[in-house]
């Protein structure tokens, strides 16, 4: 067995970007691993404001190559300009890959569920402090 295999991170991690506002409504998550096709929004950096698809995604650097995003070289021609995964924002989702899919689905799923759970709950407590307020009033006026 390799040893250099068993010292390699797992470097997908780094690769997370925060979802814009109405995302994170829809899909009560706060941010995603950026994936090839995701549309992004650059919030820093020279390049801030620029929207675009991802082609790229390098994971062991946690970057990302966007479209239009390049920079002409000293010696002529262009040159794609790397951007770090944290300083984008996902505007749209690629919804093309099915792991991805189920994912989104099961934690919005699960947030349905929760708050039912809550909302049964607390009318349960409502209901049980009322009848605790009527029978105190109903035991003050036996006793006095």
């Amino acid at each position: 067995m390799n040893i250099g295999m068993l010292k390699q991170k797992n470097h997908s991690s780094i690769l997370g970007a925060n979802l814009t506002s109405n995302l994170k409504n829809q899909y009560s998550k706060r941010s995603l691993r950026v994936i090839k096709g995701d549309t992004v929004r650059i919030l820093r950096g020279e390049y801030k404001g620029i929207e675009g698809k991802i082609e790229k995604v390098n994971t062991k650097r946690g970057t990302v190559s966007i479209e239009g995003v390049q920079r002409e070289k000293i010696k002529g021609g262009n040159v794609k300009v790397q951007i770090h995964a944290s300083n984008v924002q996902i505007i749209s989702l690629e919804m093309g890959d099915p792991v991805r899919v189920n994912k989104l689905k099961e934690k919005n799923e699960l947030k349905h569920m929760n708050e039912r759970k809550r909302s049964n709950s607390s009318k349960e407590k409502t209901s049980s402090n009322i009848k605790k307020v009527k029978n105190t009033k109903r035991d003050k006026n036996q006793n006095g």
